[in-house]
């Protein structure tokens, strides 16, 4: 395949910039995060700095305090515009269309991240608040559908909706899906974007990079340093939270609008607020809300030094092993595993070819998992990327059965009887280099689709 990169397509645009608009780094200091480390730096950042101030100099103060306030209110517009963003991006009029526009949003991202090589921490810590969040909105549908809501401020925004017409919201109470939406779920997109922002603080830097400032900030701390640095990045994230976002500001003149919009806008920081509390302790809570795919985020999109891209569908082997332990909620990783199976989507494919008849050959083919809601979550939705032994822009929607996954080993087993002259052949016409080649086995259990993906012809996955 040829390593020469197309143009991207629009929507492959979109998806890069917000990724920098929510956790990018640049001299324009333009991000959710730049706005963040800016705040986190500054020493009108807090009221004890502004009280302090006050008896220093008041008239100073009072110039401060309007730029503080003014601050607080361009980032509190920036973070709804990003979550307004983020909801137009992977939600549609229907169920289905929230799960398709996800799913492209989900494994664009995913193939837009490197599987090897040095950039692959620097990369999924860009991309993890973005992808984190679109899996608890799909999360927050699914337990929605399947009546598992018990947290009050969610129930009562959700009103006397049946749970199986959750499906059909928007068109049965078109107001009540907005309150909805306005109430519930971009404040939830706000919680995952935000959680860990406390990280940036002076402080937490100190400790991931060292007193020097060199060392990396992915390495594995110590029992005591984590310690202090989930303190410091509690503590730090509520406070941002708080005092540098805040709640919005009413625009008008009616007294009775103005009063009703500070009380709904006070109702979303207690929410966002308990969301964020709940998940650093969430047993069987609200938090889980944000625990779960907290978890599963860090896993799929890891910033560990051992990060290794064939073991991303054993994700759910660790999630169970934590509602085990009490850490999380057994039934909100039930929901997710129906959501995502155990291959992401994104994730690349390698599969035992068929012929018209059905009979398995003796060669493999890629495909590209591109779908969320498998019917089995061992059997993904897929796309075939190649045909033949040759790369195709326009595959076939497949369902990848266990049977021909060669991800499994007693699928896999049943290649072992092809020579290996005819392996090496097969492996030289599905990889782009020499070098790439000499890296991977013979009978591949997966393959990195980000290449292939990098060309626009290869970026429409979802094209009917």
């Amino acid at each position: 395949m040829s390593s020469k990169h197309g143009h991207d397509t629009h929507f492959t645009i979109c998806v890069k910039n917000l990724s920098r608009q929510i956790f990018g780094k640049s001299d324009k200091k333009e991000s959710m995060l730049d706005r963040a480390i800016e705040f986190f730096n500054s020493p009108i950042s807090s009221d004890q700095d502004t009280e302090q101030n006050q008896r220093n100099n008041q008239k100073q103060n009072q110039n401060d305090k309007k730029e503080a306030v003014r601050q607080r209110e361009e980032r509190y517009t920036h973070l709804e515009e990003l979550c307004r963003t983020i909801l137009a991006l992977s939600e549609g009029e229907t169920f289905e269309d929230n799960n398709r526009k996800s799913s492209q949003l989900l494994a664009t991202v995913q193939l837009l991240s490197p599987s090897e090589g040095p950039r692959v921490a620097i990369s999924n810590e860009l991309n993890k608040p973005l992808y984190k969040a679109i899996i608890c909105l799909r999360v927050l549908d699914r337990l929605c559908i399947d009546n598992r809501i018990t947290e009050s401020y969610i129930k009562e925004r959700l009103a006397d909706l049946p749970a199986d017409q959750y499906y059909h919201f928007s068109t049965i109470d078109p107001e009540g899906y907005k309150r909805f939406v306005d109430e519930v779920k971009i404040p939830l997109i706000k919680a995952a974007l935000l959680q860990d922002i406390g990280n940036n603080h002076p402080d937490a830097q100190r400790i991931l990079k060292g007193e020097s400032g060199t060392e990396s900030p992915f390495r594995t701390l110590d029992i005591e340093d984590r310690t202090n640095l989930l303190q410091i990045d509690y503590r730090e994230t509520i406070r941002y939270l708080v005092e540098g976002i805040g709640i919005g500001k009413y625009v008008g003149g009616c007294r009775e609008e103005r009063d009703a919009y500070n009380q709904a806008e006070k109702r979303k920081l207690l929410f966002i607020k308990s969301l964020l509390k709940g998940s650093v302790n969430p047993k069987q809570g609200i938090g889980n809300l944000l625990k779960v795919p907290q978890i599963y985020t860090s896993m799929i999109l890891s910033t560990k030094p051992n990060y290794n891209y064939t073991l991303l569908p054993r994700v759910y082997q660790v999630l169970y092993q934590n509602a085990e332990r009490g850490v999380c909620n057994r039934e909100v990783i039930d929901a997710m595993y129906e959501i995502t199976g155990i291959f992401p989507v994104g994730y690349g494919v390698t599969f035992i070819a068929e012929n018209m008849y059905g009979e398995q050959q003796d060669r493999y083919e890629y495909a590209i998992v591109n779908y969320l809601y498998p019917s089995d979550p061992e059997q993904p939705n897929c796309r075939t990327a190649t045909r033949n032994l040759s790369f195709i822009s326009f595959g076939q929607d497949i369902v990848v059965s266990k049977e021909r996954n060669l991800h499994f080993p007693e699928t896999s087993k049943k290649l072992t009887k092809i020579n290996k002259e005819r392996l090496n052949e097969i492996l030289e016409l599905l990889s782009s280099n020499y070098t790439e080649r000499q890296k991977l086995d013979l009978i591949p259990r997966c393959w990195f689709a980000n290449e292939y993906f990098s060309m626009r012809a290869h970026q429409k996955l979802w094209n009917k």
